[in-house]
């Protein structure tokens, strides 16, 4: 299989370890408890920063439990749950709510379930893709696909890193979060965007499917990719592998997350999977 080395290897690995920096930054990564503590901390700080600035209580409190969202959605099980308790049980322990009515915890808990329906919470943690994430991705895959879904579109990073590097595709987008979704239609509205499950999309008419999941959800979507794509399509998928499976190509480089690329169908790589490194270009 053919290789993209880079023209200088010293600098090739120098960008690959600011890469593995910027890695291990993801909360999905962090030793555990390092979540909670970053979590609760960063409630606090926003909570009393907000009060300081004679906001009430009752705002206080829905921002600083929205700010730690994607801290709590980084995790699993019980460890999502620890995330989640810690800042709202502390508050009740020390008595800082005790002027607030009864009815601002279920405003803060309705606006939550409304930006992240229950369902939604087994997916991946509401991360962007980060501007330049997939730049250079077009000069990987081959050809270049023609109808192009981002499965968890959030508010629409993706899809713009999408049409930058296939300006001419299709780009399509589905989100289970109702208010993100509504957003991101008039965000991108040069693409489609509707709401709706991403599991439960048939992925059948799609050149190549992108995703920014979790680890757990990896499997499932590799098995759903075979099942429903046909041979020559691409699974792409920042930063997490499939589990037990090559990638076909690899990109990385100018400290970013890697992106993998699997082929549906695609016979396993004798050696190692075609490789770019690029150092990226200005960020979005």
């Amino acid at each position: 299989m053919a290789s993209f080395a880079p023209s200088n290897t010293r600098a090739a690995r120098r960008l690959h370890r600011l890469w593995s920096y910027g890695d291990a930054l993801t909360p999905a990564r962090w030793p555990w408890p390092l979540p909670a503590l970053v979590g609760w901390c960063l409630a606090w700080a926003l909570c009393l920063a907000l009060r300081a600035l004679q906001a009430p209580a009752t705002l206080a409190l829905v921002l600083a439990l929205l700010a730690i969202v994607p801290l709590v959605r980084s995790q699993s099980g019980w460890r999502r749950a620890i995330v989640a308790a810690g800042f709202p049980l502390s508050a009740l322990a020390t008595g800082w709510v005790d002027s607030m009515p009864a009815w601002a915890w279920l405003v803060a808990l309705a606006l939550l379930l409304g930006l992240y329906p229950l369902r939604a919470w087994s997916d991946a943690p509401w991360f962007p893709t980060a501007r330049g994430s997939l730049d250079g991705l077009e000069r990987v895959l081959a050809p270049a696909p023609q109808r192009v879904l981002d499965a968890g579109c959030g508010l629409g990073h993706g899809l713009s890193a999408l049409r930058r590097a296939w300006p001419g595709a299709r780009i399509e987008g589905v989100e289970w979060s109702r208010p993100l979704a509504w957003w991101t239609m008039r965000r991108c509205r040069w693409a489609s965007v509707r709401r709706g499950d991403l599991w439960a999309e048939s992925w059948a008419d799609f050149d190549l499917v992108y995703l920014f999941q979790r680890p757990e959800t990896m499997a499932r979507a590799w098995a759903k990719a075979k099942a429903e794509m046909r041979p020559g399509r691409w699974l792409v998928s920042l930063e997490f592998e499939v589990p037990g499976v090559a990638p076909t190509a690899r990109l990385h480089g100018g400290g970013r997350r890697e992106v993998l690329a699997y082929r549906v169908g695609a016979a396993p790589a004798a050696g190692a999977a075609k490789e770019a490194s690029t150092g990226g270009r200005a960020g979005r």
